[in-house]
């Protein structure tokens, strides 16, 4: 958890980051936390996916990216996963999460 003395980085109106590599793991803990959801080993998956992916491509990856990551691990049940870990959509609970801008093409699925 961030304490009262850490500045957090710059932030749009929708919650999501102004620059992503301003992102770290405790940014991630603290909108976690905002967005009332407690990380576990499959929520990092995800979001250490989306941040090679991002270093590699410059864009947040599509949520059927991220489908097709976790079908490697757990199989049929990989896109019902994605929603049981981000209740309240892709876009809006792991890209902000894991420090993206907000897409701007994508529906808040």
């Amino acid at each position: 958890m961030m304490d009262a003395f850490t500045k957090l980085p710059e932030i749009d109106a929708e919650g999501y980051l102004v620059e992503p590599q301003d992102w770290s793991e405790e940014l991630a803990e603290e909108f976690a936390r905002q967005e009332k959801i407690d990380l576990n080993e499959d929520h990092w998956d995800v979001i250490r996916f989306m941040r090679a992916y991002y270093e590699e491509h410059q864009v947040a990856p599509d949520a059927r990216f991220v489908i097709k990551h976790l079908a490697g691990r757990l199989g049929a049940d990989s896109r019902n996963k994605l929603f049981e870990l981000f209740p309240y959509g892709y876009v809006k609970q792991s890209c902000r999460i894991a420090g993206m801008k907000r897409p701007r093409a994508w529906s808040t699925g």
